[in-house]
């Protein structure tokens, strides 16, 4: 993996773009972007970015996705409040994957839970191996 965010300056304009040049978007202007808890190594979730996403989570520092069921961008918490705050951004050797390692303020997951993957096979059934930390009523107020 390329440590692209520790070694450019990603305040510069020209520093910026050519980090945004290196990733390989798909054919819809899509990148997926693992999120990984920077200081346990847990994976939060993942989540897609464009360019404008990944442009936006460079400048302000707050990580920014692109909501495919929404058409547009979402950052991270603005309704929830569990915000992202981006420690490095991580490139994959192919360019075509992006890793943002975070300090995720409370939980990731929309079902209230730390992380989104907390389903595996346990017993030949899909189990839930972690119970939600906060309701969705305190999330989302519904």
């Amino acid at each position: 993996m390329t440590t692209l965010a520790a070694t450019l300056s990603v305040a510069d304009p020209a520093a910026r773009d050519r980090l945004l040049d290196a990733i390989r978007f798909d054919a819809r202007g899509l990148v997926p972007c693992i999120a990984q808890q920077h200081d346990s190594g847990e994976v939060l979730m993942l989540a897609w970015m464009n360019r404008d996403a990944v442009a936006e989570t460079l400048e302000t520092g707050r990580v920014c996705y692109f909501s495919r069921s929404r058409g547009g961008l979402w950052r991270k918490g603005e309704t929830s409040g569990q915000v992202q705050r981006l420690v490095d951004l991580r490139l994959d050797c192919d360019g075509d994957a992006l890793l943002a390692l975070v300090d995720q303020a409370g939980v990731a997951c929309h079902t209230g839970r730390r992380s989104c993957f907390y389903l595996a096979p346990r017993d030949g059934t899909l189990a839930e191996i972690a119970a939600p930390l906060v309701s969705a009523e305190a999330l989302y107020g519904r």
